[in-house]
């Protein structure tokens, strides 16, 4: 323990926080890491580039070609992440044995069992999964489950079902329950005719899956909305709106992405609105720049916000988080190690303050001190906290050099 630290611990004791307590609570902490960082969202089953309403920029040397290459840099950057880790998949990166064509109507739970294993190998909590609905043949038009063509529907709902077959396999593999969350990319590009046919076809397709049963204590089911996408950017089926009232109906979960609203909108201040009503809600975390650009989360204002509605109202048991971003234009490792660090800095910046004062204060209407407290607060000395928590981890403060080399001797071979 170093002199720095005991210092920083005794600033924030005048404070009456306990810098002890929140690095035990943070350690613990679970986030899910996206697979498709590694790899631009390509998957495994398809070569073309992606489509539905989607798009990774940039050609950055080194990207994972199939699944030895990006499970070895998902270890990787693992070793270079703190706390409690989950793996976040999708099904489009399902590892089938040769020579198999099925289709993702068809995906079976046999063909997640090497990720389980490199999961059980990596100390990982658990598996999250989601549906993949977009860079495929079925999407026409640019519809899924809202599509008024009945047999392009059947083809995604048969595959979300399956994929509800994949969750309940992989909580009992891992032993951890598991998030599956649905976002599909359906929308119009110009000002559509009729805005509440597709919704209608859409809650009748998510009735349909639901309808065909699963284990509620081994899967959490979400829906996620969007504002828009690339190509569909008057019309989205999936609103906020449409998907908030349909999981509250149906008793399932509303996942938050914070790329997925307008620019004006904030995610911080929807999860006590969602709190208020639901047991669980789920967060995909991001940085939007102007747009749901994914990219790679910072430090920053909008990052710590949300960290903070988590902590001070008693909710790490009930958001369930994920970092989602991908960004082909910077090294793929650097970007996940940076994402998942800086939502830990933010989580670590939230158990740091002293939400019962400050919470006192403004029922008290002492909006003067408030104020003022909140301001002290953002000059205390996290930064020694911080290290410490690496020391105790056994993580560099400074992972770049790792990384660099990291690239020399793996990614520098790969076409």
């Amino acid at each position: 323990m170093s002199t720095i630290y005991e210092l920083a611990k005794d600033k924030y004791a005048e404070y009456g926080v306990d810098t002890e307590s929140a690095l035990e609570t943070l350690k613990n902490i679970p986030v899910s890491l996206h697979c498709w960082q590694g790899d631009d969202v390509q998957g495994f089953d398809t070569t073309g580039a992606l489509s539905g309403g989607i798009q990774a920029t940039g050609n950055y040397p080194g990207r994972a070609r199939n699944f030895e290459e990006l499970k070895a840099d998902i270890a990787f950057a693992c070793s270079l992440m703190l706390g409690v880790k989950r793996l976040n998949l999708h099904a489009s990166y399902a590892v089938k044995p040769a020579g198999d064509l099925s289709d993702r109507d068809e995906v079976k739970a046999e063909y997640f069992k090497p990720w389980v294993d490199f999961a059980k190998e990596q100390g990982l909590q658990g598996i999250d999964f989601n549906p993949t609905l977009f860079t495929h043949p079925m999407v026409k038009n640019g519809l899924t489950l809202s599509s008024p063509d009945e047999n392009v529907r059947a083809f995604w709902i048969k595959h979300c079902i399956a994929c509800l077959r994949i969750s309940e396999y992989l909580a009992d593999e891992m032993g951890s329950p598991v998030l599956m969350n649905i976002w599909i990319p359906d929308g119009f590009k110009d000002v559509p005719a009729d805005r509440l046919g597709p919704r209608m076809r859409l809650k009748d397709s998510l009735d349909r899956i639901l309808a065909s049963g699963y284990d509620r204590s081994k899967v959490s089911v979400a829906v996620e909305s969007k504002v828009f996408g690339i190509g569909i950017e008057s019309y989205t089926v999936g609103s906020s709106e449409f998907y908030m009232n349909y999981a509250a109906k149906k008793d399932i979960c509303c996942l938050l992405d914070n790329g997925h609203y307008h620019p004006t909108e904030v995610v911080s201040d929807k999860i006590p609105s969602l709190l208020a009503f639901y047991d669980k809600i789920a967060l995909h975390v991001t940085r939007g720049v102007r747009w749901d650009s994914d990219h790679v989360i910072l430090f920053e204002d909008e990052i710590k916000e949300i960290a903070k509605e988590i902590v001070r109202n008693d909710a790490i048991g009930k958001v369930m988080l994920s970092i989602d971003y991908f960004d082909a234009s910077i090294n793929r490792i650097s970007a996940w190690v940076t994402g998942q660090r800086a939502l830990q800095q933010a989580l670590l910046f939230a158990l740091l303050l002293p939400n019962g004062d400050l919470k006192k204060l403004q029922d008290e209407s002492r909006f003067t001190e408030l104020m003022a407290l909140q301001e002290e607060c953002k000059m205390l000395p996290l930064g020694p906290v911080w290290n410490e928590y690496l020391a105790r981890e056994g993580k560099p403060e400074s992972y770049i050099a790792c990384v660099k080399k990291y690239e020399q001797e793996v990614l520098s071979g790969r076409a």
